[in-house]
């Protein structure tokens, strides 16, 4: 696989975050799932090493690799901790993202400088309660007042919005009186009017930061806007197309961080005079792991590889992210089943990739999502 995708800067990205990773992350992944403590430490260490700002240009302070790039560390960060990961995931292809792709000059040079350093975390706020898979019945409005906003409404399920310095977000747009559609904005998170609720207790991803917010008559400059009014549908979809490309590297990074331990354990455990691997039962699951593994890394790596091309990458993000998120969430249950009962107990951490592992398929659409989004996209290769 290193031949077809890799570059040596590639090999290089993923040996350095290896090794940070296990010798950084994992001996404290536990305790930051146990405590559900924000990983800052780790974040601070992460911008040193250059990979928060692995996607934004070297121009404003970052390090200008590719999506191959972006994914490699991803998986490598996902395969000692989720909650770290995804941390990481969100503040790049969401935080960092809209602004790189659609901010004016001046929104670019404010932030990204300070996102790619890892001084400042980004969050990106689109769920709200009545517009999850529908992403496009937001409700939350901002109504044109001169040469401001005025913004109400709300956001849930936002990840590093309660340690972010920076917030885009979507909005219904209404000026003079008439709805133009949906929008985007990019603003600080200390602004007057902007709510930050407590962080939400979590069946997985504990140590990340996760959010409700609320826009109380929140006052915002006209030039708060990222792109142009009425297109913020296409750039938050933009930016899902490349955030599922993220999610399927971090269900990656998950799958193999249960399937390492569970095959580690089928060495040492033995039963009725063997190894448990030996047996049919037990090594034909560890095969089938490793198998939907490397199949997910395919996908994901094509998916990257396109984008660096320049190329759609609808389709292909989609079966990225709904392959990988599925086959996480199966190996980590045969991971389990590997260990029998200390699968279940949490010294042997195999439950926490478990419950990291659901979210992947609900979060950045749903796999029914996914499965629609496919279908439409295959459609079109059809010749009627």
């Amino acid at each position: 696989m290193d031949n077809l995708f890799f570059t040596n800067e590639h090999i290089m990205i993923r040996n350095m975050v290896r090794e940070f990773a296990d010798s950084e992350i994992t001996p404290v992944a536990q305790e930051l799932d146990e405590l559900g403590k924000f990983p800052r430490d780790l974040v601070d260490k992460m911008g040193e090493l250059g990979l928060m700002g692995i996607l934004i240009p070297e121009k404003y302070g970052g390090a200008g690799l590719d999506m191959v790039a972006f994914a490699t560390a991803i998986m490598e960060l996902g395969r000692a901790d989720a909650s770290v990961a995804i941390t990481m995931t969100a503040h790049s292809s969401l935080g960092s993202l809209p602004i790189l792709m659609f901010g004016s000059e001046e929104q670019k040079n404010t932030y990204l400088p300070k996102l790619a350093s890892g001084e400042m975390l980004g969050a990106f706020g689109l769920t709200e309660p009545d517009a999850g898979s529908d992403a496009g019945a937001t409700k939350t409005k901002a109504v044109r007042d001169g040469d401001e906003y005025v913004v109400n409404g709300g956001k849930i399920f936002i990840t590093n919005v309660g340690e972010a310095g920076v917030l885009s977000f979507t909005s219904q747009v209404v000026e003079n009186g008439e709805n133009i559609g949906i929008a985007a904005f990019t603003i600080p998170t200390n602004t007057e009017g902007l709510e930050i609720g407590p962080k939400e207790k979590k069946m997985g991803w504990r140590a990340s930061d996760t959010r409700q917010l609320f826009f109380k008559d929140m006052r915002i400059p006209a030039s708060s806007i990222l792109g142009t009014p009425g297109e913020g549908f296409k750039t938050f979809m933009k930016t899902l197309t490349s955030g599922r490309v993220s999610i399927g590297a971090l269900s990656v990074g998950t799958a193999v961080g249960a399937y390492e331990r569970a095959l580690a354990y089928s060495k040492e455990r033995e039963a009725f005079g063997k190894s448990i691997h030996k047996f049919q039962s037990v090594g034909f699951k560890l095969a089938n792991m490793a198998t939907k593994i490397e199949a997910s890394k395919l996908l994901v790596y094509h998916a990257a590889w396109m984008k660096d091309q320049g190329l759609d990458i609808t389709k292909e993000a989609a079966m990225a992210k709904l392959f990988a998120s599925e086959t996480a969430m199966e190996v980590t249950t045969e991971a389990i089943q590997v260990l029998g009962g200390y699968g279940y107990v949490r010294d042997y951490g195999v439950e926490r990739f478990f419950r990291d592992a659901k979210i992947l398929e609900i979060g950045e659409g749903t796999s029914e999502i996914q499965r629609l989004i496919i279908s439409r996209e295959i459609i079109k290769d059809v010749q009627v």
